[in-house]
């Protein structure tokens, strides 16, 4: 099923960008029920965001900043941590503040509410969407599937070769693709690596007797791990001059497929601190099932949705 998205991550869509010049404007937003976007520029001491309209200044209530601030699934750090960000928001209506001054009144709430009920409940396992890196932990990145709303991809599945943690492989702000892997009790859980290319896809960018850049990323007593592509490693003889992190150039031996494996041999390092940028093979629509492993290859590496 091929996904329309109606809702996006907040921050990327400057079409949403609110710039109220007249209250008559004003007026036609809460009429059209429109979903804008505003830069947070203040939460007060009540956890009530104020945000930027253009020629006006919008207030969005704590009750109305998130969907679960009420039930309390939400802590206000969530709404404390949005100053100086994008946030996305329906205007609703006025009112006169305790100075007597008309406010312009937003909410968040109800767009994600709208979100979850038309767009994110209507997800199933192996649909592909776009998100965007919210924050990133050892365990996994949180990403923006929508509206503001988080979700998590498990660090075991941001790729096939092995890091230490995500910042090595996104970082936040970052807009990708992701698919979702299973909804359990009402949470989401997304991967990003069958989207990265199989072990064939991969090793074809790559030819015997090249010299490369790869990352390491493990060093074992029986060699060093390193990778080419977020979804293809090679081993190379070990060398305590190397360790974990560090960028090398390396000469590829040999390429197996029957055994999955690359043979490489490490010429140097040298500094760069760049994340590897990811390559897609696959963009949209929704995956059933996804095979790593090559057909002659002994081993069977495969995930279904």
């Amino acid at each position: 099923m091929m996904i329309k998205l109606k809702y996006f991550p907040e921050g990327v869509n400057d079409k949403l960008l609110a710039n109220f010049k007249s209250f008559d404007e004003v007026k036609e937003a809460i009429r059209t029920g429109q979903v804008y976007e505003g830069r947070v520029i203040m939460c007060d001491r009540e956890h009530n965001l104020h945000i930027d309209l253009g020629g006006f200044v919008g207030i969005i209530y704590r009750s109305e900043g998130a969907l679960g601030v009420l039930e309390g699934e939400v802590r206000d750090i969530a709404l404390i941590s949005k100053v100086g960000r994008f946030v996305c928001f329906k205007v609703i209506g006025f009112r006169r503040n305790d100075s007597g001054k008309r406010e312009i009144v937003l909410s968040r709430r109800l767009v994600q509410y709208n979100c979850k009920k038309e767009y994110i409940d209507s997800l199933s396992p192996g649909d592909i969407i776009s998100a965007r890196v919210t924050r990133l932990e050892g365990f996994g990145a949180f990403i923006d599937i929508g509206a503001g709303i988080n979700s998590l991809i498990p660090i075991d599945m941001l790729s096939v070769s092995r890091i230490s943690h995500p910042r090595e492989r996104l970082k936040e702000g970052q807009l990708l693709r992701c698919a979702l892997r299973k909804r359990e009790d009402g949470k989401l859980t997304f991967t990003l690596k069958e989207l990265l290319g199989t072990w064939e896809q991969n090793a074809a960018e790559f030819t015997v007797g090249e010299t490369v850049k790869g990352v390491v990323r493990s060093v074992e007593s029986y060699g060093i791990f390193v990778e080419l592509a977020p979804n293809l490693a090679g081993l190379a003889e070990s060398n305590p001059k190397f360790e974990a992190g560090q960028r090398v150039s390396v000469f590829i031996k040999s390429i197996i497929p029957e055994k999955m494996k690359v043979k490489l041999v490490i010429v140097d390092s040298f500094s760069d601190s760049a994340v590897v940028p990811l390559k897609y093979y696959i963009t949209e629509g929704k995956i059933n099932a996804f095979r790593y492993s090559p057909e002659c290859s002994e081993k069977l590496i495969e995930t279904v949705f």
